[in-house]
């Protein structure tokens, strides 16, 4: 990659960074929440889908994926951090459930234009062989996001409380715009696109067999993975007893390790495709792979040894790890530049009901059973059929000819 292409990476990847601390901060200041504004454990987990109402709709209704493709994709990613940012800010300053499940629809509506933005980037500016590894820092950044997040505000929360980290972190965030503004792409590909470009469809991606396959692979996996996001710290506190400091320190390790394996998978995918390996058998043996590992967080909810309970759970981030670069490389290789944007969009948009979901399902068996027993088994089960879906449903991992 050229030093241009590092350094509109290196933006992309901070925006991610910033977008995950951001979408993960309720669940680490969950139980304070809950404490001070009274919520039954069906009432929080209602408030921690509540981001995913607008951010799969938007996507799935095809608007942000519309409006990636539509204007200047670099003004548009900025334009969509304002508002999440903003928003970001209004919830340490909101005083009760209404306005603070407001607030959660707007950061929503902002984060919604992140990945198709990212998606045309990444098509229009960068090769099949670099990709694995672009995506693979990209996730690795909202892994530490969330790492960072987890950590960072399990400290300061137990110090300041969560309304300074809400402000806190908003006000971060802006800081972002700046650097953007200088080095954001300008080129050709990044402007608005129009029907006599070549610009493709709804319809017609719609009617690709490979769409439905990745939109339900990617929804199985996103399930397992906001289970983690917004309950893994409510369940270390509930059911493990950790003290917040406890909490913040094991769920961030949690999380950091999928990130570095991230990072890692992408590099070896890439590699393995530069020497000759096809993208089909690369990115399948991965996501596959990585996939039907990640059961192996099942028994956790049952062991009683901590640190063997622990070590499977870590165990499986190593495997979800191994599978998380691949999903948007296999779909940027399917849609080319012309459908990126729409067709991560709609993938994006459903597979993020996994995110409405994962927390408000996981609340309703936690409320009725008295435990995460049954959430791991689902967790873990969903997953599974990720993988299926990923690597029996999408037949070559080549460019669709959408004619």
């Amino acid at each position: 990659m050229t030093g241009r292409q590092w350094t509109i990476l290196a933006l992309l990847v901070t925006c991610s960074f910033i977008c995950l601390v951001d979408r993960t901060n309720l669940s680490v200041a969950a139980t304070d929440i809950q404490r001070d504004l009274r919520l039954s454990d069906s009432q929080l987990g209602l408030l921690l889908s509540g981001f995913f109402f607008t951010y799969a709709s938007f996507q799935l209704l095809a608007i942000s994926g519309w409006v990636a493709d539509r204007f200047h994709v670099s003004w548009v990613l900025a334009a969509g951090l304002l508002v999440w940012s903003a928003a970001t800010v209004l919830s340490g300053l909101a005083q009760g459930f209404v306005a603070i499940f407001g607030m959660r629809l707007l950061l929503g509506i902002g984060e919604s234009v992140a990945y198709p933005a990212y998606a045309r980037i990444l098509a229009s500016n960068y090769k099949e062989h670099h990709r694995g590894l672009a995506n693979a820092l990209i996730d690795a950044s909202t892994k530490a996001g969330t790492s960072l997040g987890t950590l960072m505000g399990g400290l300061l929360i137990l110090r300041y409380g969560w309304r300074p980290f809400f402000v806190l972190l908003g006000v971060a965030g802006l800081l972002w715009l700046i650097p953007w503004g200088l080095w954001a792409p300008r080129g050709a590909g990044m402007g608005a696109q129009r029907k006599t470009e070549g610009a493709v469809g709804v319809r017609a991606i719609l009617r690709q067999r490979a769409a439905w396959s990745t939109a339900l692979g990617q929804f199985c996996a996103n399930y397992f993975w906001y289970f983690l996001i917004t309950w893994l710290p409510g369940y270390l506190e509930k059911e493990r007893h950790f003290p917040k400091d406890k909490m913040a320190v094991f769920g961030s390790l949690a999380f950091l390790i999928i990130g570095v394996v991230s990072v890692t998978s992408g590099w070896l995918a890439d590699r393995w495709i530069r020497v000759g390996g096809s993208p089909t058998r690369v990115r399948k043996t991965f996501a596959g792979s990585g996939l039907a590992l990640s059961t192996m967080i099942l028994p956790v909810a049952v062991i009683r040894d901590e640190s063997s309970a622990m070590a499977l759970l870590f165990l499986a981030c190593i495997a979800f790890g191994i599978y998380t670069p691949t999903i948007f490389a296999i779909t940027q290789t399917l849609a080319g530049p012309l459908a990126a944007g729409k067709w991560t969009g709609l993938q994006n948009g459903f597979a993020n009901l996994a995110g409405v979901a994962a927390p408000l399902l996981t609340g309703w068996i936690v409320q009725v059973t008295g435990g995460f027993h049954l959430a791991f088994v689902l967790a873990a089960m969903i997953a599974l059929a990720g993988a299926g879906f990923l690597v029996l449903g999408v037949k070559r991992i080549e460019q669709v000819d959408f004619r």
